[in-house]
């Protein structure tokens, strides 16, 4: 892992991307690295623009906040449009191909992602679309381990919730061949 790795989750409120980013930075310090989490979300509580940047270091972290991302999670279109411009050219983009169908050509290497759809029809929750893309994530770039971001789900939800979560995170790893 490069130095310091800036990662920028977005997509639209109630999509839950603060909290993948919240439980990505708590994974990311179980397995020893420096992690720092900042999010933004408009006014409404529904609907609206929402990000969760995530910054992850093995030394100190002296600037918490993303200028170019490594690695843009897009949850929904308007979200896509509006940071692709911030991806390094090397990057990586993964996007929920549920909800996002016009991905640009870009120099970065490219990951689409049936979240939405998954959490939907395997599930029977939209809600958990977040959940699957950080198994997703985490399969795609190896910046958490596994038990690592099942602990850090375990310890954000107590009882059925966390077990919901991890069975979503799992159901996101497996849409990732390797």
């Amino acid at each position: 892992m490069p130095r310091r790795t800036e990662i920028r989750i977005a997509g639209l409120g109630g999509q839950g991307v603060v909290l993948a980013g919240y439980i990505l930075g708590k994974a990311a310090v179980y397995d020893g690295l420096q992690a720092v989490q900042t999010q933004s979300y408009g006014a409404e509580a529904r609907g609206s623009a929402a990000k969760s940047e995530v910054v992850l270091s093995e030394g100190k972290i002296g600037f918490p906040v993303v200028r170019k991302s490594d690695v843009l999670v897009a949850m929904s279109q308007t979200a896509l449009d509006k940071h692709l411009k911030d991806l390094k050219d090397d990057g990586i983009l993964i996007v929920d191909a549920s909800m996002i169908k016009g991905v640009p050509s870009v120099k970065a290497k490219v990951f689409r992602v049936e979240a939405t759809k998954k959490a939907e029809t395997e599930l029977k929750s939209k809600m958990q679309a977040n959940m699957v893309m950080l198994g997703a994530f985490t399969k795609i770039t190896n910046l958490a381990t596994q038990g690592s971001v099942e602990k850090a789900i375990r310890d954000t939800f107590l009882g059925e919730a966390g077990e919901k979560g991890i069975v979503a995170f799992r159901v996101g790893l497996r849409l990732i061949e390797r």
